[in-house]
């Protein structure tokens, strides 16, 4: 799929810094039950360049261990691995469906980290947080969740990511 050179480690290691100070800057918008986690604008990297899946997987993977020891991850060290696979998840689908496109537009792409992390973080919250883990409850923190990525990736990662192509910083 790609080298692991080191232009791309470094821009493996960029990405991954870029998503962590993002989101741990912003943290009382990057951790709850309704988050805009900023940095997911990033989850469209993918489409252009396929070694951000490691940065982005990494970069929530270090988001969610120091935002345990600060305190701000209510989901605590769960989600460190739970909101982790579903970055990569994410990220690994987003890539995947970089071809099926609607118009020349990647729509199945832009909409796995909204649908993904709706998913399994609204899973993940319903059972860490709600009084009863039920199906209805796991839909409430699902749909809070993806109104925040749909945020993320529509205001802010598709802008970026057009800004992206046209300076060609990824190729």
């Amino acid at each position: 799929m790609f080298k692991l050179d080191p232009k791309n480690l470094t821009r493996i290691a960029l990405i991954a810094a870029v998503y962590s100070v993002v989101s741990l800057v912003l943290a009382p918008l990057s951790f709850g039950t309704l988050q805009v986690r900023v940095a997911e604008a990033l989850t469209l990297l993918p489409l252009i360049y396929p070694p951000a899946i490691i940065g982005l997987t990494l970069g929530c993977f270090i988001t969610n261990l120091v935002g345990v020891f600060m305190g701000v991850n209510l989901l605590g060290f769960a989600d460190v691995f739970v909101g982790t696979f579903a970055t990569l998840l994410a990220a690994v689908l987003t890539y995947q469906f970089r071809n099926s496109t609607i118009k020349g537009f990647p729509l199945l792409s832009v909409l796995m980290p909204v649908v993904v992390n709706a998913l399994i973080i609204g899973a993940e919250l319903a059972y860490v947080l709600a009084p009863e883990f039920t199906l209805t409850m796991i839909m409430i923190f699902g749909f809070d969740v993806a109104i925040g990525q749909a945020i993320s990736v529509f205001a802010f990662g598709l802008p970026l990511l057009t800004m992206f192509k046209r300076l060609k910083l990824f190729v």
